[in-house]
């Protein structure tokens, strides 16, 4: 499955998206909670809206990563979710587009009402908007899975200002991002749901030992839900944690603590056995038998014998190719 549908297939449990609103905009506490969320359409814009056309043609479509209704009493408000794993430099614009389309979506819908109403001025009519009709509140949340995020955070840091006067500068309205960088997380506390274990995941996926450290003591790990796997394994660009997937995983449920300890057992296997492959090729190039080979190596002849047998075979293949091929080859 592509590494994008993983990351929407995760986030797209109300469970886990009530508890990433919680924890990014309320500390942890539990304001929203899955039952009030209620799943809406990703597309965005007027070009989400039947019969609307510009000039002959659609306005052209955006889609958000996701998007939900969040109740709040009798109102709601519109939250939505964009994943992250590169830089958008053009960010604040982006969100920002999201955020009028989807008024722009809101004042739509409500046009049609207001102008079937009576009693309305011809400013309310026209505007399809009466003076106390009011739009749902909108925002973004854009949680970034790299390493550094050096673009802007606000529309002015992406404008030229230069040589523009200070008072047209400030009269330029300024549109804010709400960035969650998942790396530098000082607390993944905050999280309640499994958010937590792949959050910290992700924080300490550049240090093998330490990732091992963490999935040890942390014994939810050792019994993850499937999809929180793919997720942990998509965001830090883990095709061999998704490759083993298949060996610890039972009832739909994958323990995260043995796929990782195989994998740095197998990437000290193959470090090991890569070593021996240079080795082999030097004596074979300076003209040693089998027995001085297996003497050097200190293995048995009939391995050794077979180890060489597979150099000559493979010519052109890199030591650190042929060394994970022989390891695949023996689970």
């Amino acid at each position: 499955m592509e590494k994008d549908l993983l990351q929407k297939r995760y986030l797209s449990d109300n469970e886990r998206y009530a508890d990433l609103i919680n924890g990014f905009l309320f500390a942890g506490s539990r304001i929203v909670t899955a039952e009030h969320l209620t799943e809406m359409g990703s597309q965005t814009g007027l070009g989400g809206m039947s019969g609307l056309f510009v000039k002959g043609r659609r306005k052209r479509q955006k889609y958000r990563d996701l998007i939900r209704k969040a109740a709040f009493g009798m109102n709601f408000a519109v939250i939505g979710v964009e994943n992250q794993t590169e830089v958008d430099y053009l960010m604040p614009l982006r969100v920002m587009s999201y955020d009028v389309g989807e008024y722009e979506q809101q004042a739509a819908r409500g046009r049609k009402i207001v102008r079937r109403k009576k009693g309305i001025s011809s400013a309310e009519f026209l505007s399809g908007f009466t003076k106390d009709s009011r739009l749902k509140p909108c925002m973004t949340l854009v949680l970034f899975y790299g390493e550094y995020w050096d673009g802007s955070q606000k529309l002015h840091g992406i404008l030229d200002f230069k040589d523009i006067p200070e008072k047209l500068r400030a009269m330029v309205n300024d549109y804010q991002i709400h960035l969650l960088e998942i790396r530098k997380l000082p607390d993944t506390g905050v999280f309640q749901t499994d958010l937590k274990q792949v959050f910290d995941f992700i924080r300490c996926s550049n240090d093998k030992e330490k990732l091992k450290e963490l999935v040890e003591h942390d014994s939810a790990y050792q019994n993850m839900e499937e999809d929180a796997y793919e997720a942990a394994a998509a965001f830090t660009n883990g095709e061999e944690l998704l490759d083993v997937m298949k060996f610890h995983k039972e009832g739909g449920k994958v323990n995260m603590c043995q796929a990782l300890t195989a994998l740095i057992a197998d990437g000290r296997m193959e470090g090991q056995t890569e070593e021996m492959l240079r080795i082999i090729r030097k004596m074979i190039e300076k003209g040693l038998g089998v027995s001085d080979i297996a003497r050097l190596l200190d293995k048995p002849e009939k391995d050794t014998e077979y180890m060489i047998e597979i150099v000559k075979k493979n010519p052109g293949k890199s030591n650190s190719r042929l060394a994970r091929e022989l390891i695949n080859r023996e689970k």
